[in-house]
């Protein structure tokens, strides 16, 4: 049995009054690919802000176990990356070390050997010294990724991770997410509106709908009602 790292247990939100999220309950495992499905305002980025620590559920809670919440990285929509970011490559993934910096706050060799690790892991070594706004979407996604992956090696929390990017881009992106994964034991949550692609890679999916409408493994999911309704209604709006 994998260890339990993160226990959501009856998590509610609400926007001035208007709920977000009601009595959410979920777990994810040690080495768990869990997707988080669902419709526009259909609480998602919520869910992903409360994993994150960045706002507090009005009731319930979020218990992490064996790691600390600031041992997570996150890839955020494309759309929160200012375009005028004046930073190159290098700069943008060691950004990423930002969270194990000492008294300091000088970056160490072993922060500089992760980088070079990450690029190298990721293909975009070539782009180390490139400006990160000169890049195309698929390698502004490599590069969040790598960035991401040096804040942490348990957990990934991956926002719309292929939005916008065409069609070959987009696989590439679930592959090297998936060898993530399964090859390098790295936790994956994935926010996603793919939800036939998803499910091709997720071990675990939770439907959103303000409330969990469905928690559990993706084969059980994909015997449901729900996947099909969905599957047929906004299921393909990235494809």
């Amino acid at each position: 049995m994998k260890n339990e790292i993160i226990v959501c247990r009856n998590v509610s939100y609400s926007y001035g009054g208007k709920a977000a999220l009601k009595d959410v309950s979920f777990t994810v495992n040690e080495g768990d690919y869990l997707c988080i499905l669902g419709e526009n305002g259909s609480g998602k980025s919520t869910l992903a802000k409360i994993l994150l620590n960045l706002i507090k559920p009005d009731s319930g809670s979020v218990e992490y176990k064996e790691m600390k919440n600031t041992e997570i990285g996150y890839l955020p929509q494309t759309s929160f990356i200012d375009p005028d970011f004046p930073a190159s490559v290098y700069e943008v993934i060691l950004h990423g070390r930002c969270n194990k910096l000492g008294k300091g706050f000088f970056y160490s060799s072993a922060d500089k050997a992760a980088v070079d690790e990450k690029m190298k892991l990721l293909d975009v070594a070539k782009l180390k010294n490139k400006s990160f706004t000169s890049l195309s979407g698929g390698q502004k996604q490599r590069v969040l990724l790598a960035r991401a992956l040096c804040a942490s090696e348990k957990l990934l929390i991956l926002d719309e991770p292929v939005s916008g990017l065409d069609p070959i881009v987009t696989a590439e992106m679930y592959d090297v997410i998936d060898k993530l994964n399964k090859d390098g034991g790295i936790t994956v949550i994935m926010i996603s509106h793919d939800t036939k692609t998803v499910a091709k890679y997720a071990n675990k999916i939770l439907h959103l709908n303000k409330t969990a409408e469905f928690f559990g493994d993706t084969e059980e999911y994909e015997k449901t009602e729900l996947y099909h309704h969905f599957l047929g209604g906004c299921g393909h709006e990235h494809h």
